[in-house]
């Protein structure tokens, strides 16, 4: 039963993610990189929209930005939008630094929010990092892209591996994703892996990730995935 992740820009985003049937609307920043962070003003007013909608709202996830990998800065970063309300903190695994001891510094704020680690396709998925983040407390762990011109997932990862990370991952207890510049005719292969929920955005958008909003795109990608459940 994948599910279906809309990354929105805006509170007017959020609305229509909602209204278009998305089980998590994903506060992110396009214009900022691949993992661009709202400003916490924003996300407060965001979680303030999102508690309004009552006990059938979609779950809400926020991204921390693009932090290089140094503990002290991700842990100060997951701190400030854990502390506006979004109860699904998402941060990147990027290239570089130690994300071993990003992880070890993230283990209280885990008890508190959940937590999902984003590793990139193009960068490499270290297994190890996976498992240690099971470890150290993390809700889920996904696959997206950090170059978004770099081209899709797939592109990267070809679908036998991306299916062994769903498994894997899953057998340690974690939710999963799959995202990475996705379009409606990926749904079907990878909703077959059986993740827990494909992630949008560029495929949501009129011209490209940056673009305007498209409820007509939104309907028809849960449209897809409505029908792989039914299948």
């Amino acid at each position: 039963m994948t599910g279906f992740l809309a990354s929105v820009a805006t509170l007017d985003e959020m609305a229509l993610a909602r209204a278009a049937g998305a089980d998590i609307v994903d506060l992110k920043n396009p214009a900022e990189g691949a993992l661009g962070a709202w400003a916490l003003a924003d996300l407060r007013a965001a979680v303030a929209l999102w508690r309004g909608w009552g006990e059938d709202a979609p779950l809400l996830s926020a991204t921390i930005g693009d932090r290089p990998m140094v503990p002290e800065t991700v842990r100060a970063a997951a701190d400030a939008v854990a502390e506006t309300g979004v109860p699904l903190v998402k941060l990147g695994v990027f290239r570089g630094g130690d994300a071993g001891a990003c992880f070890e510094a993230l283990r209280p704020l885990g008890r508190r929010v959940k937590l999902i680690a984003v590793f990139f396709a193009d960068q490499g998925v270290d297994r190890d990092l996976v498992e240690h983040a099971a470890s150290a407390g993390f809700h889920g762990a996904m696959i997206d892209t950090a170059d978004k011109a770099a081209g899709g997932l797939r592109r990267h990862i070809h679908t036998p591996a991306l299916g062994r990370f769903v498994r894997e991952a899953k057998a340690l207890g974690l939710l999963t994703g799959l995202a990475g510049s996705l379009r409606l005719a990926d749904v079907d292969d990878l909703a077959e892996l059986g993740p827990d929920y494909l992630g949008f955005r560029g495929a949501l958008c009129d011209g490209g990730r940056t673009g305007a909003f498209s409820t007509e795109a939104a309907q028809s990608l849960r449209a897809a995935l409505n029908a792989k459940r039914a299948a």
